[in-house]
């Protein structure tokens, strides 16, 4: 079963997302590590409390209840086995699922409606993605190859742009994104904008998309 990114419905790019209803968090993880080749972990989780669903790490004004790492040494824990992932979920089957980036791909951060306008301007130059997640913080993060952040400073400013203009955030050693169908509270789910396909296994350049992602931030200001 599929449906559509409200916003995504003219970008081909972007139009069909597999909700992943049916398959449990475990299964997913486990497929990323398994197909992938990810590294994932498990984060928070989401518990019922007064008729509302909170964060486990019990912080009632949490940013991202059920969507961060649960413990300070998040990152000794990823793991690029199919294996050890389905233990560590098996321990924790609601723990949220998280992919440090830094490894096996960066991932550049913009808001979401600068990420929508880049994305139908890819489509325009006919420009091979990686994956691209949508999350209900409302930012999207296209996956790219690791080594971004020593990178895009320098390709910003050859463009016209100092980076600190810009609402584009590279994650790259010590950071991580939030993998669907992670949950984000009441807020929604995190989906796929671009779906992970056999045809984009091979992740593309920083070099390659910040042209239209710096545009589409500057315009976004």
């Amino acid at each position: 079963m599929e449906e559509t990114i409200a916003g995504a419905q003219d970008t081909k790019i972007a139009g069909q997302i597999p909700q992943q209803r049916g398959e449990s968090l475990l299964e997913t993880a486990v497929r990323y590590a398994e197909e992938r080749h990810w590294d994932v972990f498990p984060g928070t989780w989401l518990e019922a409390a007064a008729g509302t669903q909170r964060c486990s790490c019990g912080d009632a004004s949490c940013p991202a209840p059920g969507a961060h790492p649960a413990r300070p040494d998040w990152a000794t824990q990823a793991t690029g086995s199919a294996t050890v992932a389905r233990r560590m979920w098996q321990k924790q089957p609601t723990a949220s699922i998280l992919l440090p980036t830094g490894r096996t791909f960066d991932a550049l951060s913009v808001p979401e409606s600068a990420g929508f306008l880049a994305l139908a301007r890819m489509e325009r130059m006919e420009l091979t993605l990686g994956p691209v997640t949508l999350a209900p913080d409302r930012r999207m993060q296209f996956f790219v190859l690791p080594g971004a952040s020593a990178k895009v400073p320098d390709l910003a400013r050859r463009l016209g742009w100092p980076l600190s203009s810009l609402d584009l955030v590279v994650l790259g050693e010590g950071a991580y994104v939030a993998a669907p169908p992670t949950r984000f509270g009441s807020r929604g789910a995190v989906q796929w904008a671009c779906r992970p396909t056999p045809a984009n296994r091979w992740l593309p350049d920083a070099e390659e998309l910040i042209s239209p992602l710096a545009y589409a931030c500057g315009r976004d200001r």
